[in-house]
């Protein structure tokens, strides 16, 4: 009992507070989704995926509600029923709604790898692990949904090194000179960062189709063309190496118009889900070598920083921002008369 004690009167940390509000958040925009996706769900083994999916949103989100609780700290609003027409006609086909759950499922991983060494309180620390392993286990089923239907290729092959070697001086040469085959790392982020597009896209394309506000569908029309530029460099760089990448999902939108979704739930997820792709172009340029490639996750990383800017302003402007856990103002305190 005294272990139970001393574990609930340890205070939260700054990172065990941040992670476990946008862990609340991401799974609660997640939820309507995918209570939306069931109601458009003909293929058996997909409404499984669905289904796996759903009961992991509704477990971290009652589980963090417990630990919030416990602290006095007050549950995020995040997105209810206001935020979702369930009876919306469908949107997308059965298709696409694999592929957006592994680009959902490996957003979410991102957020819960970065969390879970940050993490000291014993229950906040279980819990991430904990999301860690059950998403790892779906993007397990969802990999092997995509192949088994044959909905996705697998990246590419490259051949054994026939012996070690070491770079020479072109390794970092990508304008002038020679310039050397792409290495391992690069065709994986390269690849990688189709398949997260080519799903953002589509995803794009249905909510400017159905978004009400005249702002941030000009916004998601801006996306979409950012979007579209980034993908067609990282499948010229794979078709120049005579390597294979994806196919877009575009097609798999319907041509409905009407909104299943919050324009307020649409922009949060296009916000979080460009923020993650910065997060990509970071990842992804740490490993690379050439200096074109380079450059161009450096062009993408400032567009697409620009674009989350204005998409944050507008969620301002909307009074749809909820506040993120901050450190004390001691200005504030020490300047209030």
């Amino acid at each position: 009992m005294e272990d139970n004690n001393s574990e609930q009167l340890e205070k939260l940390t700054a990172a065990e507070m941040g992670k476990l509000w946008a862990t609340y958040m991401g799974n609660s925009m997640s939820k309507w989704i995918l209570l939306y996706f069931l109601k458009h769900v003909d293929d058996h083994e997909i409404k499984k995926l669905l289904e796996h999916a759903l009961s992991l949103s509704e477990e971290f989100l009652l589980t963090i509600k417990n630990i919030f609780e416990k602290e006095n700290f007050p549950i995020p609003i995040g997105f209810t029923e206001k935020d979702a027409n369930l009876n919306a006609p469908r949107l997308f086909e059965d298709q696409f709604y694999v592929h957006y759950l592994k680009y959902a499922a490996k957003a979410g991983m991102s957020l819960y790898l970065i969390a879970v060494p940050l993490m000291y309180r014993e229950d906040v620390k279980d819990f991430f692990i904990h999301t860690m392993h059950a998403t790892m286990q779906l993007l397990e089923e969802i990999n092997d949904i995509l192949m088994k239907k044959g909905f996705i290729i697998k990246p590419p092959l490259i051949p054994i090194p026939e012996k070690v070697e070491f770079v020479e001086s072109d390794f970092l040469n990508g304008y002038l000179g020679h310039v050397r085959p792409l290495h391992a790392l690069e065709v994986t982020h390269l690849y990688d960062n189709i398949e997260t597009n080519i799903a953002s896209k589509a995803l794009l394309l249905g909510f400017s189709q159905v978004v009400q506000d005249k702002k941030i569908k000009e916004l998601f029309l801006r996306g979409s063309e950012l979007t579209q530029k980034a993908l067609q460099q990282y499948m010229d760089y794979l078709s120049e190496a005579n390597l294979p990448f994806p196919s877009t999902l575009d097609h798999l939108v319907t041509t409905s118009t009407v909104a299943p979704f919050s324009d307020k739930l649409m922009l949060y997820h296009k916000t979080d889900m460009f923020s993650i792709k910065i997060r990509n172009f970071g990842n992804s340029a740490a490993v690379n070598g050439r200096h074109d490639i380079g450059f161009m996750y450096t062009r993408s990383l400032i567009s697409f920083t620009l674009f989350v800017e204005d998409a944050i302003k507008i969620t301002i402007n909307k009074g749809w921002m909820e506040k993120i856990p901050e450190a004390t103002d001691r200005k504030k305190i020490i300047e209030k008369p």
